[in-house]
């Protein structure tokens, strides 16, 4: 099993060296690697069993930490960020050309987000890189808001888990992307649609049965 602790300086060690470690966020705990060491980016889908063609999330403590990863940020994607940053929200950017093809699992845009939690942002401070994210679960069962869940699940795996505590959410971040620089909801989480779409001023269009 796992070692679970407090120590903020251990788990940023780990991560430099391209170990594995389990994070402390708002929403769920997260499995977290180096973004940019491509064996870090394989060994979390190898964890959590996860399939290959399921993109990671990457977790910055501020957005111009991400500049060099993402382009093309839309000005509705600012206002969303400056409303909901740090928080449960997932935004997706094209990504550049420095982002390795297993974080993207093949596909052009990156999801990215700043975690309401100050342990983890924290971490995220002592980091010159994003980490790589996903929940810290087996791929198909219960994402866990403990970091003795996290260690039930994949602690025979990883090395470290960072502790902080319960999971204050326990759902996951709300997926937002765009087109034509308009918001599309991929995935609905913590943030409804209705706040999304208040925020920008925008309706809630209605849906065709």
């Amino acid at each position: 099993m796992a070692k679970i602790g407090t120590d903020i300086l251990h788990a940023a060690a780990l991560l430099k060296a391209g170990k594995l470690v389990a994070v402390p966020t708002d929403t769920v705990y997260g499995l977290a690697g180096h973004a940019q060491k491509t064996e870090s980016l394989q060994e979390i889908f190898h964890v959590k069993q996860r399939p290959q063609d399921k993109p990671l999330i990457a977790q910055v403590d501020h957005i111009d930490k991400a500049m060099g990863f993402v382009k093309n940020i839309p000005n509705n994607a600012r206002m969303l960020a400056e409303k909901y940053w740090p928080g449960a929200l997932t935004l997706i950017f094209e990504a550049t050309n420095e982002v390795s093809p297993v974080m993207l699992s093949g596909g052009t845009t990156m999801g990215l987000r700043v975690p309401d939690h100050d342990m983890t942002l924290e971490l995220l401070k002592q980091l010159d890189f994003p980490l790589a994210v996903t929940s810290a679960n087996l791929s198909g069962h219960h994402s866990p808001t403990t970091a003795q869940e996290v260690n039930e699940q994949i602690g025979d795996h990883i090395e470290y888990i960072l502790d902080g505590g319960p999971s204050t959410i326990g759902l996951e971040s709300t997926i937002v992307g765009f087109e034509n620089k308009m918001p599309v909801i991929f995935r609905k989480g913590a943030i409804s649609e209705e706040e999304i779409l208040a925020t920008l001023n925008l309706k809630l269009s209605k849906k065709e049965n």
